[in-house]
């Protein structure tokens, strides 16, 4: 997997996960619990939260979701943020993981590891992924 540095505007993708999350967080129901900023490749960033029911929506999904509404097709970097106050990073779930690789294969995830904050490719997050054959 090939890992790489974080940059500058990394960390405000971060910084706007956060500002996602900080006043919808629900720590009664847990139905807000996660926040999500997609950054394009034009610079405009997207944000979501988490919608829980019984199926619910990822804040990356809602965040991806927000961005293509508006018309943007080519992503550049993604982050997910969990917590009161967004200060954990998440990797994507699995689900999520499948969406990226189908909408966005080259957008750079940042994800925890080994005690840092990297940032990878989607596709490598999912090897082997589904893919619809024409």
């Amino acid at each position: 997997m090939n890992l790489e540095p974080i940059t500058d505007t990394d960390k405000e993708l971060i910084v706007m996960a956060r500002q996602a999350i900080i006043p919808n967080y629900d720590g009664v129901s847990y139905n807000h619990t996660v926040g999500a900023a997609v950054r394009c490749k034009n610079g405009r960033i997207y944000t979501g939260v988490n919608v829980y029911s019984i199926h619910g929506a990822c804040a990356e999904q809602v965040a991806i979701g927000a961005a293509i509404t508006a018309g943007e097709r080519e992503f550049e970097a993604i982050v997910a943020v969990e917590g009161e106050k967004g200060e954990r990073i998440l990797p994507p779930c699995g689900n999520c993981r499948q969406m990226l690789s189908d909408y966005m294969p080259d957008c750079m995830v940042l994800i925890p590891t080994e005690g840092e904050i990297k940032k990878v490719a989607a596709k490598e997050l999912l090897p082997f992924a589904y893919v619809v054959q024409p």
